[in-house]
């Protein structure tokens, strides 16, 4: 190829190659090189690694649309400030993702509107960052989407398939209780995941509730002992965090005691 153009050159072969950042930002980083006197390892590092954080930017995009979750949120949007039961410190070490990777479990209890899905999302998105495949729904759909696999005669497919994920977020258990069949669908859930993949939780009960949510006491007990076993559990604090702009006779228990 002596006497090509490189330019066109290097535009073929990053197309051969399958990485168009390389040959839109070669020119540019030549000419800081030159600039700068780098080394030819230094030019191509730096022309390898716009490429490569190009590429994981763009999965974590399509990670993050196949997830499922309910909205885009952040923990810097958190207010830790209004959440008195948790502390910056307790959540920002997770979204480094190191229990990711130790298979193990987040669980966020607390009373509905404190933050629990807002943090559970934002963990589940620095995941999508980080490189791992997430799922996010709620408990229900999860017994949903268990019980249509069981009816198909695929239950034990779907929940190998689902532990290829590297994580599984749970929202809102305890808001409706369970039938016993959905309840075990639930713990065969948990348990394929147990010391293999990890599951973020939330709900507003504690865990001396959640045998009136299954319905069984020796269900709950030996679910919540495969979640909590490797786990950090985090219980939120306060009222609703969406009804704290509003003033309190506004509220429908307020209105309904003033009107007797």
């Amino acid at each position: 190829m002596t006497g090509e153009d490189p330019g066109k050159q290097i535009g073929y072969l990053a197309a051969a190659l399958k990485a168009p950042r390389i040959g839109q930002s070669y020119a540019r980083l030549a000419d800081q090189a030159r600039e700068a006197g780098w080394s030819h390892e230094d030019y191509l590092a730096a022309v390898l690694d716009r490429e490569v954080a190009a590429r994981n930017a763009s999965g974590a995009e399509l990670r993050i649309r196949a997830g499922g979750f309910p909205a885009r949120k952040t923990l810097e949007e958190f207010v830790f400030d209004h959440q008195p039961g948790i502390r910056r410190d307790q959540v920002l070490p997770l979204a480094a993702g190191g229990y990711l990777t130790e298979a193990r479990n987040v669980v966020l209890l607390g009373p509905p509107g404190t933050g629990k899905t807002h943090l559970a999302t934002a963990l589940g998105i620095a995941a999508c960052h980080q490189g791992h495949r997430v799922l996010f729904a709620t408990a229900v759909d999860w017994v949903a989407r268990l019980q249509d696999a069981h009816d198909r005669g695929r239950l034990p497919t779907e929940l190998a398939r689902l532990r290829r994920y590297g994580l599984i977020v749970i929202d809102e258990v305890g808001y409706l209780p369970f039938e016993q069949d959905a309840a075990n669908l639930f713990f065969q859930l948990v348990s394929s995941r147990y010391e293999h993949a990890s599951l973020i939780l939330t709900s507003n009960l504690p865990f001396g509730r959640w045998g009136d949510v299954f319905g069984d006491q020796t269900v709950a007990a030996a679910m919540i002992d495969r979640i909590v076993h490797h786990a950090d559990v985090l219980t939120l604090k306060g009222a609703s965090y969406r009804l704290k702009h509003l003033a309190e006779e506004t509220l429908p228990s307020v209105r309904a005691e003033q009107a007797h």
